[in-house]
């Protein structure tokens, strides 16, 4: 096998070092913020989105996934808007997604993963980078948010794994805190 690096061009490629494509079942730039309960690491911030909020708009979720999940736990997540820098979507997240304005932040902790999605014999592998962004709820703040039916503080190891929607408990698997 060829090395190929991930300087990444649309479309067909020439035979050539300088550049690759796409993986077949494609890339996401995700960011994800996880809001800890002060003093309690294992609390973070999950929601049950509201059906009728503008979820493409807010996450790219359209109307199936946003049915398919409207019961489970997720994370204030999304990919990045192309051509977005990760620390400016954790900012549109926090104000779109929790009604917070943000400071600084740290760094992200930063995560690659590739796997297998459905069938297709020889179909590279889904890529994911994730930016994930941790920071303490703001102490005496309500835990609530427009966007969703329910945004509350979750015990994560004390929450089945079935519970969480969009791999969010395999998100928080990378931080150490592992689902029930």
């Amino acid at each position: 096998m060829v090395r190929q690096f991930a300087r990444l061009r649309r479309g067909s490629v020439p035979e050539s070092p300088d550049y690759s494509v796409v993986p077949s079942d494609g890339m996401c730039l995700n960011v994800f913020l996880v809001a800890h309960a002060p003093g309690r690491p294992r609390s973070v911030v999950l929601g049950k989105i509201d059906p009728a909020a503008a979820w493409w708009e807010l996450a790219g979720l359209g109307p199936d996934r946003v049915a398919r999940l409207r019961d489970r736990w997720m994370l204030p997540a999304s990919q990045l808007v192309l051509l977005e820098s990760p620390d400016d979507a954790a900012h549109r997240l926090a104000r779109e997604l929790l009604e917070l304005e943000l400071g600084t932040l740290g760094p992200p902790r930063v995560f690659s993963e590739t796997y297998g999605r459905g069938p297709g014999e020889g179909r590279d592998p889904h890529w994911d980078l994730h930016y994930i962004y941790e920071f303490d709820w703001p102490d005496g703040r309500p835990v609530r948010a427009a966007p969703w039916k329910e945004l509350a503080l979750v015990d994560v190891p004390a929450t089945p794994r079935a519970d969480f929607g969009r791999s969010h408990a395999d998100v928080l698997e990378l931080l150490g805190l592992v689902a029930a």
